[in-house]
C-alpha cells in the first residue's frame, strides 16, 4: 500500500490517456465481434487488449521511467 502513495500525480511518461482508451475500445469491439461470430480467439484477443490498455502498459511505462 505504501508504494501506491508514492506514485506521482503527473507522471513523466505523459498523462494523455487517449492511446490507452483507444486500445481499450478496440479490445471491446474485437471481443464483441468474437462473441458475435463465436470465435474464441477473437474474444481472447479482445480481453488481452483490454488488459494491456488498462493495466499492463501504463504500469510498464511508469516503472521504466523511474
Amino acid at each position: 500500500m505504501l508504494a501506491l502513495t508514492q506514485l506521482e500525480d503527473n507522471p513523466s511518461f505523459g498523462a494523455n490517456p487517449v492511446p490507452f482508451v483507444i486500445m481499450m475500445l478496440a479490445g471491446f469491439l474485437i471481443g464483441t465481434a468474437g462473441h458475435l461470430v463465436r470465435s474464441r480467439s477473437l474474444v481472447v484477443l479482445g480481453i488481452g487488449l483490454i488488459a494491456l490498455a488498462a493495466f499492463l502498459l501504463p504500469l510498464a511505462a511508469n516503472l521504466t521511467q523511474r
